[in-house]
């Protein structure tokens, strides 16, 4: 007979909770979805609950494992409704997050191995965040550091790309995936585990379960800097990585436009609301020189960030430019900053990633981020 959700749920009864209820009759389990022998599911916390309970959520992917008929499975803890109530028969509706998110502490588990860890973020897509990731990724690295790069962006999986890298992770005799690596840098996305075609359809849950597993079941092993390609806007994959993850701090990326710097004020106050220090802003696509006569066009304006991060009170990182090779190099897989490292775009984003790192090894990012007051 086909693999089905009560198969699951009855090997989850011998999961028991600390208050002495087996997972299934909790309330707090998200939909289960099962695809091709592949198990996913979450379990919903609050935030102060997410270390007491890892090892229920462990326990829990361990025992589906052991069902005849499941090839894989993908278990996370989410934030993303309320713990306790019960799940809902059909389709659990996705939720925006909580109103007033607990503010992110270092009491948090952080990753073994790994020294910082640091969001680069936008608060709206196309502005070349993942771009300036891999880049800014790869500037670390120039620095003689040990970088690795998680791709958060679960619908739109950018870095095996930008990498030039495909296959799937090994696993370890630990059960903890290998991530790929290329250009000195440690790489890990959901690209690497679904066909590059495959629509991901799924809900608030599932996203963070596939973000738990890829950012905590990874042997990283030493880092000095785990940069996380985090997806666009600030929803509740954003704040939940926020609370769950201590973050060392976050880099916004936007476009010189008045669109997205609105949207980049967002994601300052979103990383600000969690007390998660925004280490700086980063004006990408700053302006555009015609390869034939050099005319300098700021096709989508200029300065931009630099005023929104003087008028936020945030560091302003540099601008990076709207060039065809930085776009050529990536598409190829050959990232400018690998390939042509002496080149002025690279010199830009090494001169950003020394700015980064300095903040980090000064320890100003672990200071509290000063809140928002709006008379």
């Amino acid at each position: 007979m086909p693999l089905n959700r009560d198969d699951i749920l009855r090997a989850l009864e011998t999961v028991k909770l600390p208050d002495g209820k087996s997972l299934p009759a909790s309330g707090r389990l998200t939909d289960v979805v099962i695809n091709d022998g592949k198990v996913i599911f979450a379990i919903t916390v609050d935030p102060s609950e997410v270390n007491a309970l890892e090892g229920v959520r462990s326990s829990a992917e361990q025992i589906v494992k052991r069902v005849p008929g499941v090839t894989g499975a993908l278990v996370g803890l989410t934030a993303d409704k309320a713990a306790g109530s019960s799940p809902a028969p059909g389709p659990t509706p996705m939720r925006s997050g909580p109103k007033n998110p607990p503010a992110a502490t270092s009491k948090l588990a952080g990753i073994p191995g790994v020294k910082h860890i640091i969001a680069v973020a936008s608060g709206k897509g196309g502005v070349g965040k993942s771009t300036t990731s891999c880049n800014l990724a790869l500037g670390l690295a120039a620095l003689g550091l040990k970088i690795g790069i998680l791709d958060a962006d679960i619908y739109g999986p950018s870095q095996p790309k930008l990498f030039g890298l495909r296959g799937k992770p090994r696993v370890t005799p630990e059960r903890k995936m290998e991530p790929l690596e290329r250009y000195g840098v440690k790489v890990m996305s959901i690209g690497f585990l679904v066909d590059e075609e495959t629509a991901m359809i799924w809900r608030g849950p599932m996203v963070m379960s596939a973000l738990t597993q890829m950012l905590r079941e990874v042997a990283w092993g030493d880092l000095d800097v785990l940069v996380v390609d985090m997806p666009p806007g600030t929803g509740d994959a954003q704040l939940t990585m926020a609370q769950q993850t201590p973050l060392a701090g976050a880099v916004i990326v936007s476009t010189p436009q008045d669109l997205a710097l609105l949207d980049a004020r967002r994601g300052v106050a979103m990383f600000r609301k969690v007390n998660v220090p925004v280490l700086g802003v980063i004006e990408n696509m700053a302006n555009f020189s015609c390869p034939n006569c050099g005319h300098v066009s700021p096709i989508f304006g200029h300065g931009g960030a630099r005023a929104e991060a003087e008028k936020t009170g945030v560091p302003f990182l540099g601008e990076i430019p709207l060039h065809m090779e930085i776009r050529e190099t990536s598409d190829e897989g050959r990232p400018v900053v690998a390939t042509a490292p002496d080149g002025p775009h690279s010199q830009a984003y090494l001169a950003i990633a020394r700015k980064v790192w300095a903040t980090l090894e000064s320890g100003v990012a672990s200071k509290p981020a000063p809140k928002i007051v709006i008379e």
